[in-house]
């Protein structure tokens, strides 16, 4: 045997050129793009609605001479509320793990990593619970669609998965249908990663972008065939299995699709189907009603990163948007 041996003349230490991290990527989650966000001061307060149906009736008349003009009035109702819900999560990091760690280790860049993702994460579950769903939207009981593999009836449709099946006609109903009740049509898709998967290879698709010069579906190509301003795939994943017990990985946004509209220019007199109010008045927060603090725990001899982010996703007017539900199987 050869001496000395290849354990004798090196110690193996970690490399510092590279680590393994699962950390999303930020473009996974989608909770900021889709709805308008708006920053407040307070963390409560109230905004201003107008019923919709006094400004879609005319009630213009002929004025004869010497007689006083038709005239009327609309509905305001400054009742309905935010609140920005405080969310935050830390990470302590010891003085004995800290002295110890060896590089490419940084605790505080790694503290702070973890501290960001797991605020990025609750964020995007809230987003997903508030507006991905069955029951929250359309303007009656006619409001949402649901997937099935065969005979769709009222309110559903044949899955994408299935032969026959027509989804730009499915999607485009209901595009014409909010336009008609809201006069505003439609401008963003959020569409769960396995339909997507389905659809950029989905004949009726493909047969519509042949004749272009991109012979790949994306995302952008997709919002064109569907006619909306944009089509958004969350990737974002969720471990539901606690800690200790085995891990069970799935997307959080499942096989469905919203429709809706987002107002591209907030402003007063302007409906949009959602609104993130972010609390940026409490002090440090970034415009997301987000800041990261490091301090000191002395009497665990440790220093706490930690994180905040005070926000509600409000559903704003449920008459702009539309579930599909089950679009594949």
């Amino acid at each position: 045997m050869a001496q000395p041996t290849a354990g004798d003349v090196h110690v193996n230490q970690l490399l510092t050129q590279i680590s393994i991290a699962y950390i999303q990527d930020p473009n996974n989650f989608i909770a900021d793009k889709v709805f308008p966000n708006i920053p407040v001061q307070k963390q409560s307060d109230r905004y201003t609605t107008y019923d919709r149906s006094y400004w879609f009736r005319s009630e213009a008349k002929e004025r004869a001479p010497g007689t006083e003009s038709a005239g009327s009035g609309y509905a305001v109702d400054t009742t309905p509320t935010y609140f920005a819900t405080l969310y935050a999560f830390h990470k302590d990091i010891d003085d004995p793990t800290r002295a110890n760690a060896d590089d490419p280790i940084d605790m505080d860049r790694d503290g702070t990593s973890f501290v960001t993702q797991q605020l990025m994460m609750k964020r995007e579950l809230t987003w997903s619970s508030k507006y991905f769903g069955a029951g929250i939207w359309g303007a009656g009981v006619d409001a949402d669609q649901t997937g099935v593999a065969a005979g769709p009836a009222a309110n559903q449709f044949l899955q994408f998965n299935v032969a026959g099946s027509i989804p730009v006609e499915t999607i485009d109903a209901q595009i014409a249908n909010t336009a008609q009740l809201t006069g505003y049509k439609p401008n963003i898709l959020v569409m769960g990663p396995q339909v997507f998967q389905v659809l950029k290879n989905h004949t009726e698709i493909l047969d519509r972008i042949k004749y272009t010069q991109r012979g790949i579906v994306t995302a952008e190509l997709m919002a064109e065939v569907f006619g909306v301003d944009q089509v958004l795939v969350p990737w974002a994943v969720q471990n539901t299995g606690a800690e200790g017990a085995a891990a069970s990985y799935s997307f959080i946004y499942g096989k469905s699709i919203l429709l809706c509209y987002s107002n591209p220019r907030p402003s007063i007199l302007t409906p949009s189907a959602g609104y993130t109010f972010s609390w940026t008045g409490l002090y440090g927060n970034g415009a997301y009603g987000n800041r990261i603090k490091k301090f000191r725990m002395e009497n665990i001899e440790s220093d706490r990163v930690e994180g905040e982010m005070a926000y509600d996703q409000k559903l704003i007017a449920p008459e702009l948007g539309v579930y599909f539900g089950s679009c594949v199987a």
